[in-house]
C-alpha cells in the first residue's frame, strides 16, 4: 500500500465521523457514556467477527505489552471521557472549539516524527480549516470564554491533546497490527460502562429507529472509522490527514441540513470554502507526486 493510498483510506474515517452528529441526534435521550459502551461493544464485535471469519483466535491480537495497551485505551477512551466532561462543565460551543484544535495539533506534532517535514502550506491549510470550523461552531457569532468554565475548558484541551497525541504516536507503534484496535474498542466499551454506572441513569432505545442509529454508530463512526484512521496514521500522510480532518464538522453540518435538524446559511457556505480550500492547500504535495510514490 502506498502512502497516498493509505492517506485516502484514512480520509474515509473523516467522512464517517461527519455522520456522527446526525446519528447521535437520533439516539437521544440515550446517555453519553452508555452510548460509548454500546457502540464500542459493536465495534469490538465487528473486529471479532472478522477474526472468526479469517480463522484467527480471539486472543491473537491481545498479546501486547503494557505500553501498547496504555497508548490505545488512553487514546480511544481518554478522548471520549474528556470530551463529555468538557460538555458537562462548559458551554457546548466553547468546548467544541477547543476540542477541535486536534487537527491543528496533529499537523504541528507531525514535525516531531522522524523523516517528517512541516511546510508552510501544511500550516496555512490547517489554519484555513480551523477558521472554517470556527464559523461552523459559532454560526458566525462570537465566543466569550469565562473563568467559571475553566474546568470544562481544561477538559476540552485535554481532549484535543489526547486525540492528536494518539493519532501522531500511532506512527511510533507501526508494528502493532490495526486489528489490535478491536481490543482497544473492547476495553473502551468496558470503561464506558463503568462511567455510565457511576455517572448516569440507563436509558434504552425507544424504537427501531434509535436501535438502527446505535447500530450505525457502532459500525461506522465508532467502528470502521477507527480502523481506517489507524491505517492512515501509520502509513499515510499525517499532515494531510490532519488538515482534512476539519471536513468532519463541515460534513456534520451538511448532513444535519440535509436531514432536517439544521438550516443552510452563509456560514456553512463560507466554512465549506475555507475547509475545502485549506484541505486542498495542505494536500498540494500529493497532487505533485509521480504515480510511483513510495510504498509504506
Amino acid at each position: 500500500m502506498t502512502d497516498t493510498q493509505a492517506t485516502l483510506v484514512g480520509t474515509s474515517a473523516v467522512g464517517l465521523w461527519g455522520a456522527l452528529a446526525l446519528f447521535t441526534t437520533w439516539t437521544q435521550p440515550i446517555q453519553p457514556f452508555q452510548l460509548v459502551a454500546m457502540t464500542f461493544t459493536m465495534a469490538f464485535a465487528l473486529a471479532a467477527t472478522k477474526w472468526v471469519l479469517r480463522g484467527e483466535g480471539l486472543m491473537t491480537h491481545l498479546r501486547h505489552g503494557p505500553k501498547v495497551w496504555v497508548f490505545g485505551v488512553a487514546g480511544l477512551f481518554g478522548y471520549h471521557f474528556f470530551y463529555f466532561m468538557a460538555l458537562r462543565n462548559a458551554p457546548a460551543v466553547d468546548a467544541s472549539l477547543i476540542a477541535y484544535l486536534w487537527p491543528l495539533l496533529i499537523v504541528l506534532f507531525s514535525a516531531l516524527l522522524p523523516g517528517e517535514r512541516l511546510r508552510w502550506f501544511h500550516i496555512a491549510g490547517t489554519l484555513m480549516g480551523l477558521g472554517g470550523c470556527v464559523l461552523l461552531v459559532t454560526d458566525g457569532g462570537q465566543v466569550s470564554f469565562q473563568a467559571d468554565y475553566m474546568l470544562g475548558y481544561g477538559a476540552a484541551l485535554a481532549c484535543a491533546l489526547t486525540w492528536s497525541s494518539y493519532s501522531v504516536l500511532s506512527r511510533r507503534f507501526g508494528d502493532v497490527p490495526t486489528d489490535t484496535v478491536g481490543w482497544f474498542c473492547g476495553a473502551t466499551a468496558i470503561l464506558g460502562l463503568v462511567c455510565h454506572l457511576l455517572f448516569e441513569q440507563t436509558v434504552w432505545p425507544l424504537d427501531a429507529v434509535q436501535w438502527a442509529a446505535v447500530a450505525a454508530l457502532g459500525l461506522g463512526p465508532v467502528g470502521i472509522a477507527f480502523f481506517t484512521w489507524d491505517i492512515g496514521m501509520k502509513r499515510g500522510n499525517i499532515r494531510v490527514l490532519g488538515a482534512f480532518s476539519y471536513a468532519a464538522p463541515l460534513l456534520s453540518a451538511l448532513f444535519l441540513v440535509a436531514f432536517g435538524p439544521a438550516e443552510a446559511g452563509w456560514t456553512i457556505a463560507a466554512a465549506c470554502a475555507a475547509i475545502v480550500g485549506g484541505a486542498l492547500l495542505a494536500a498540494s504535495e500529493i497532487f505533485k507526486r509521480s504515480p510511483q510514490d513510495s510504498p509504506s
